[in-house]
């Protein structure tokens, strides 16, 4: 089986300490993660439930992703991220399904995983991200 679960649901935010209360109200818990990608220009928060986990994605600069994605769309949900066991093999069998990729080879994401993405165009909207933890 190449995707072996959806590891989390990707939220991208205006503010991100405010969404932090937000959500910890919502969830009735704290973030148990937080971290700031520079690769990624990004600054996350993560919440983590039995099996899946919500990530709030906050830019870190203007030129973060997130920047770009919330003046297109506004504040919502970015992405879903499934894990897989082997990241380079699951990007040579999406592309050769004809997939679209944004990532060509892996790079580190939040919490030590090699991530890479596929493009929303390719997968009727969403963007899907690909996670493996880091040997």
């Amino acid at each position: 089986m190449a995707f072996t679960r959806v590891t989390h649901i990707g939220i991208a935010v205006k503010d991100l300490k405010k969404s932090i209360e937000l959500f910890s109200a919502l969830f009735g818990s704290q973030p148990n993660h937080l971290e700031s990608v520079a690769d990624q220009r990004v600054d996350t928060a993560m919440f983590s439930f039995r099996d899946t986990s919500i990530e709030l994605l906050a830019a870190a600069d203007l030129d973060s992703p997130i920047t770009k994605f919330i003046e297109k769309r506004g504040e919502g949900m970015h992405h879903v991220s499934f894990q897989v066991d082997d990241i380079k093999k699951e990007l040579v069998r999406l592309k050769f399904e004809g997939f679209q990729l944004i990532d060509e080879e892996p790079r580190k994401g939040a919490g030590n995983c090699l991530v890479a993405f596929v493009h929303p165009k390719s997968t009727n909207g969403v963007l899907i991200e690909l996670s493996q933890k880091s040997p």
